[in-house]
């Protein structure tokens, strides 16, 4: 250390100048004495070629000795390529997010920066009715993660944490479900990485820890023979007239079910007859031709939900500013008595898909792409989102009035495909 130059009655005795007025001490350190009196330490150093300035408190609440101290303090930080202003900073910003944390747990609330805190915050913003208990993404978390990881700081959670959690509802025998955990848990952990409070998505580390998930596909029915049926319990269903529509649409545009639940009053042209929206799955344009019988089912619906953003509201909700729960679709199969292993919502994808290549014969790439799954022409370019689009316009109508006569008992085509 340089030498010292400066003793307490040097301190003690020094007066006030019309401006600022400098005592050194050595080594950066000094102190400031401005002209209203007040005597403020200051130590000035230089870290990545830039200069800057540290202030070690006001004299004389900090002495000579303790300036002096903390000097040494900023100086071994400063050595090893900290900046102790950055180091002050993150004190502060520690301390007042400590004290904030505690009035949140007094009010009952999540703590900030916690797993819980920062998953109710992707939820919110990614995820639509997670305000809805039923919410399945919401469930998964609050059933396998929160209760061991919710009021951990996401920093501090190592990937051995989750997988042992994970492990848990393996030990319940849903490996599925421990799949599902650990894709929304990533899902969790990018949104953290994108707000910045996180480095990486720690779930990649757990590829291959847990056993493969059994192939399964989703329950459905395939056999024209079987469809009918089904089509005339969903026209005879006494529920909700908001489930019954959404129902009766579904085997129409054959969309994701949770495309269905969401679509939004603003993406319907019912002049030019199409469903425009992005396929979230994709994150693609998507157009669904929509069938003289599914404009009949929106135009029915319009007066009871059209003055919302969604035609198929939730329930709790009937101003329509949430979508339905991702339940509900189900719950009503069910209660017409439609078991999980004979249909669910997403089987009339299946269904589409196999009547329409094998019964009604139409080319597999009108109904790929009706499907809104990736199709590329012979030298791998991804085919315009508009493809083939009158064309399909006509298919969607042909499979309309195919459903027409399944329900209303015409001639089943024999199910073989014609080559």
């Amino acid at each position: 250390m340089a030498k010292e130059l400066l003793v307490d009655v040097t301190l003690r005795n020094a007066k006030p100048d019309s401006k600022d007025k400098r005592l050194n001490d050595g080594d950066g350190l000094y102190l400031l004495v401005k002209p209203n009196g007040s005597k403020w330490w200051r130590f000035d150093y230089t870290i990545e070629r830039k200069r800057k300035t540290l202030s070690l408190g006001v004299y004389p609440d900090t002495g000579l000795k303790q300036a002096r101290e903390k000097l040494g303090i900023a100086k071994q930080q400063v050595a090893n390529g900290v900046d102790p202003s950055d180091t002050r900073k993150q004190i502060k910003v520690a301390q007042i997010l400590a004290a904030e944390n505690e009035s949140r747990i007094d009010a009952g609330s999540t703590v900030l920066g916690s797993f819980q805190h920062i998953a109710e915050e992707w939820g919110q913003k990614k995820i639509d009715g997670w305000d809805d208990n039923n919410n399945r993404s919401k469930r998964m978390l609050e059933r396998n993660i929160f209760p061991w990881l919710g009021c951990k700081p996401i920093v501090d959670i190592k990937p051995m944490d989750i997988l042992s959690c994970l492990r848990r509802v393996e030990a319940r025998g849903t490996i599925e479900t421990a799949h599902r955990t650990l894709q929304i848990t990533g899902q969790v952990f990018r949104y953290a990485v994108a707000t910045g409070r996180v480095e990486r998505d720690i779930t990649t580390d757990l590829r291959g820890a847990l056993p493969p998930a059994k192939g399964k596909n989703f329950a459905s029915m395939t056999d024209p023979k079987q469809v009918a049926p089904l089509l005339r319990a969903i026209d005879d269903y006494n529920g909700s007239f908001v489930v019954k529509s959404a129902l009766q649409l579904a085997p129409l545009v054959f969309v994701r079910p949770g495309e269905l639940r969401a679509a939004e009053w603003g993406h319907i042209d019912l002049e030019a007859k199409e469903w425009r929206y992005l396929v979230t799955k994709t994150q693609t344009q998507h157009i669904v031709p929509l069938s003289k019988q599914a404009i009949e089912i929106l135009i029915n619906i319009k007066p009871l939900t059209g003055n919302g953003r969604y035609i198929f509201p939730s329930a709790r909700t009937p101003n329509g500013s949430r979508a339905m729960s991702d339940v509900a679709l189900l719950a009503a199969l069910r209660r017409m008595g439609f078991d999980k292993t004979e249909m669910t919502v997403h089987g009339f994808r299946a269904v589409a898909r196999t009547i329409l290549d094998e019964v009604l014969n139409f080319r597999p790439d009108f109904i790929e792409h009706q499907l809104a799954h990736a199709v590329r022409d012979p030298n791998g370019r991804a085919y315009n989102r508009t493809a083939h689009l009158p064309e399909r316009h006509k298919m969607m109508q042909s499979w309309a009035d195919y459903l027409d006569g399944l329900k209303v008992g015409a001639i089943v085509i024999p199910f073989r495909k014609i080559s």
